[in-house]
């Protein structure tokens, strides 16, 4: 399985990117597909450009792109493992998570989509958005292979 945890007008921050390839590198080991398992953070400057790129993936089946999206649907941590790890055991190849521009998605890319998802009702700089949602996916990621990372109820 790879993930592209995609960006379109982020800028870089080195703090920031810091903690994303902190997280890509702990996700990395919980992937399934030994060999072809991969993380990618790209970014891109157009919405156009990241169609373009997901256009030239070619795999056995098609990419599936979440929207990231403050209009998508919301799910607890839980709730996110559970969706992730059924796209997972249906044997997804690409799943890419793409946070979008500025102004939000157009309607052709929400057209275009699989999913939107949202991240909570409060509005993220794309830098932190990017830097949550990989975090998320770890923890589901861990959750799935029974690690202790996360602790629901034991508070």
């Amino acid at each position: 399985m790879k993930l592209w945890i995609a960006a379109v007008g982020a800028r870089p921050r080195d703090a920031f990117d810091e903690l994303v390839r902190l997280y890509v590198e702990r996700i990395k080991p919980l992937l399934p597909g030994t060999g072809k398992s991969t993380v990618e953070t790209p970014v891109y400057r157009t919405e156009d450009a990241l169609w373009k790129a997901i256009e030239r993936e070619r795999s056995r089946t098609a990419p599936w792109v979440v929207l990231l999206d403050e209009r998508g649907r919301s799910m607890s941590s839980e709730g996110f493992t559970q969706w992730l790890g059924r796209e997972r055991d249906q044997g997804r190849q690409l799943l890419i998570f793409a946070i979008g521009p500025g102004d939000g998605w157009s309607q052709d890319s929400r057209r275009r989509t699989a999913e939107t998802l949202s991240l909570g009702p409060m509005t993220l700089a794309h830098e932190l958005a990017r830097v949550v949602l990989c975090e998320q996916i770890y923890r589901a990621l861990t959750i799935l292979a029974g690690h202790p990372y996360h602790r629901a109820g034991s508070r």
